[in-house]
């Protein structure tokens, strides 16, 4: 990382450092995040915060000692607990002289395509007013099916929503750690990660009552940020000073994911992690290599079957004969059409459907491929 590469970033902050040791928020984090925040700013560094907390903040309003495991719970602690968070982040941003905005996002409002631009350009809109964006998931609507799951994720689709030129998670160990540092005194601190798919291995489970991540979120919020092109740092909360050296071209001492050689833009990361897929197109083993290794359409010829149920230019999933995602994309027929053309060549295909007269049942640049995903 240097100097002139860093000027847009997202700060994403979990639960672990937000929530205080006797429940509710810890007020000296959020101070703490907003004043580096705030330094960054003056820097020339525009910053959107992914903040957790919701939950803990309601948990703490309602004297609650145990996270709640049912949506309807986690849901109705959420709203409690929303308007307690944004509301002291509002009064720390105050102080500093600068505005905050809250934004609940929901799965849908990243999976159609009209809501997707629309976020983004309020995202847009707000930085060029010189306003800090505070996102979070709409825990309080959102339906299981159409949750993001961990704020991790929805970091990393943020951090490609907004052209983020850094996504920093910060949690509460210092990196990624080639054993569990709690655990085993051997471990050692990765400080640098070319390929996320070498490491993915070394990850845990959920490490936090309080929280929905744990390594293995954070490692799938780096696959998605670097394949946009947007590298990542994994850094420990107690070091979030260390941001302030971002400007002078000083890394701090975390773990970085370098971004990928071969990354997604535009509409294609939309169709690769954004928007939902509605079903699935297995294919033949020649039509695998000509879309991975020839970079070639999907054709009708080379499909052997379908699962699901799609209406045309809705997202779905392709598959090889062994069940292995290989690509995705944004398909020209219905799923019913696609179960009557499937293996046949494209004269026959625009026979059977006479208000077809496209060559392709998913196109080249409307599709991408997952195998690195």
């Amino acid at each position: 990382m240097t100097a002139h590469e860093v000027r847009r970033v997202v700060i994403k902050i979990g639960s672990s450092s937000l929530n205080h040791p006797k429940g509710g928020l810890d007020d000296q984090a959020i101070s703490e995040i907003v004043a580096v925040i705030a330094a960054l700013k003056q820097k020339g560094i525009e910053c959107i915060l992914v903040t957790s907390g919701a939950v803990a903040a309601g948990m703490g309003q309602l004297g609650l000692p145990v996270r709640p495991q049912d949506l309807a719970g986690k849901q109705a602690v959420s709203a409690v607990g929303q308007g307690v968070l944004i509301e002291r982040y509002a009064r720390n941003f105050e102080r500093h002289g600068l505005v905050g905005a809250q934004i609940l996002l929901s799965r849908i409002d990243l999976a159609e395509a009209s809501r997707y631009h629309n976020a983004q350009n309020t995202l847009d809109k707000l930085l060029r007013l010189h306003v800090v964006p505070i996102i979070n998931e709409n825990d309080t609507v959102a339906v299981e099916e159409l949750c993001f799951g961990d704020n991790d994720s929805l970091s990393a689709l943020v951090a490609g929503l907004v052209h983020s030129d850094l996504l920093i998670i910060l949690t509460d160990v210092d990196g990624l750690y080639t054993a569990n540092p709690k655990n085993n005194s051997a471990a050692e601190l990765i400080k640098e990660v070319t390929d996320v798919s070498a490491v993915e291995n070394m990850a845990g489970g959920a490490g936090s009552l309080l929280g929905t991540g744990g390594m293995v979120t954070k490692l799938r919020a780096a696959k998605i940020a670097t394949r946009f092109g947007i590298g990542m740092l994994l850094l420990n909360f107690s070091r979030i000073r260390e941001l302030l050296n971002l400007s002078e071209g000083q890394g701090p001492n975390g773990t970085y994911f370098q971004p990928a050689k071969h990354r997604l833009v535009g509409r294609k990361r939309w169709i690769a992690y954004a928007g939902l897929s509605e079903g699935s197109i297995q294919v033949d083993d020649g039509a695998a290599k000509a879309l991975m290794d020839e970079g070639k359409s999907l054709l009708a010829k080379g499909i052997i079957g379908t699962e699901g149920t799609w209406e045309r230019k809705e997202i779905v999933r392709i598959t090889n004969l062994q069940g292995e995602e290989i690509a995705r994309g944004v398909v020209e027929l219905r799923s019913d059409e696609v179960q009557q053309v499937k293996g046949l060549h494209s004269e026959k295909m625009h026979q059977i459907i006479s208000d077809f007269d496209g060559q392709e049942v998913i196109h080249r640049d409307n599709m991408t491929l997952m195998v690195d995903a």
